[in-house]
């Protein structure tokens, strides 16, 4: 009989990629990742792994156990749900990874809405980027995840992630006050010779906005650059730049930005997205629910 932890390791390299990677995920050291790898190929008889410059490579024997290991944990999963389902209390916890405006925007009602409601579940919570979310809560970090994907830039798929829409809110060009009178503006192809804020290069936003500028006839002055969307807001409202702003980051907030509608209307999509093998869990159940009753009142 083969040992599941050591199955685990395995397809955690396989996720992870490195051995120093697997061991700060599950609090190992690498030499004890190694030795348990090493103990797993002699259990099966079979090289695992093969040496590739600094880096292992799994044999195809390895894919196979992957592979096998993903269903025995999909089982597992399974297996907790229907058990707390079992219980006349919905109680759990559930871990989710979010991104910055919907952590504002949708979060605090929520989060006051499951502790009155389910104040035996248990809800973590972390800020993560939606592409490395999505990943992560398929490798199992995390048991949900809300993400957002911008038009003509869909996010990742991956296998056995149960995907939900949220909502969707309206992509629009922030303009400083003062501009209406020093630069009179009155469209996105007016705000060309403007400075402008955008997310890092590699973000859907970032691609999405650079390719919007450029369908309309100019190559955007990027100045600055950031993630937080808060520092766009300020940037925009102090007069230093210009930027395009969904429309979820305003909930609850008062700004003196000019705000532009673009060409198409475009939408930004927000949705969940959970593992089909944790689907069942009550305490998940419970709080995909609240959230979508959260954005649904805000839409």
């Amino acid at each position: 009989m083969l040992e599941i932890r050591r199955l685990v390791l395995l397809r955690e390299l396989a996720v992870r990629g490195t051995l120093a990677a697997v061991a700060e995920a599950l609090n190992f050291s690498p030499s004890a990742v190694s030795q348990q790898l090493s103990l797993l190929e002699r259990e099966t008889g079979m090289t695992l792994l093969r040496k590739s410059g600094r880096r292992v490579q799994l044999t195809p024997q390895a894919e196979v156990l992957v592979e096998s290991a993903g269903e025995v944990l999909d089982t597992l999963e399974r297996a907790e749900a229907r058990l707390q389902a079992s219980l006349t209390r919905v109680s759990g916890r559930v871990r989710v990874a979010v991104f910055q405006s919907a952590a504002l925007a949708l979060m605090p009602a929520t989060l006051r809405q499951m502790d009155a409601r389910f104040p035996d579940v248990r809800v973590e919570m972390v800020q993560r980027e939606p592409e490395e979310a999505l990943r992560e809560t398929w490798a199992r970090d995390f048991d949900m995840v809300i993400a957002e994907q911008y038009p003509a830039h869909a996010a990742p798929h991956h296998p056995g992630l149960d995907r939900r829409p949220l909502t969707t809110d309206a992509i629009r060009l922030a303009l400083p006050a003062e501009s209406a009178a020093l630069h009179p503006v009155a469209s996105l192809a007016e705000a060309r010779g403007m400075p402008w804020v955008m997310e890092p290069r590699g973000a859907a936003s970032r691609h999405f906005a650079e390719q919007l500028c450029r369908s309309t006839g100019f190559e955007p002055d990027v100045r600055y650059e950031t993630a937080d969307l808060q520092a766009h807001i300020r940037l925009v409202e102090s007069g230093n730049a210009v930027a395009l702003i969904p429309g979820l980051v305003w909930l609850g907030r008062e700004t003196s930005c000019r705000l532009l509608g673009l060409p198409g209307e475009p939408h930004r999509t927000i949705f969940t997205a959970q593992r089909l093998a944790g689907a069942a869990s009550p305490a998940a159940q419970a709080f995909r629910e609240t959230l979508e009753e959260t954005a649904a009142r805000l839409s």
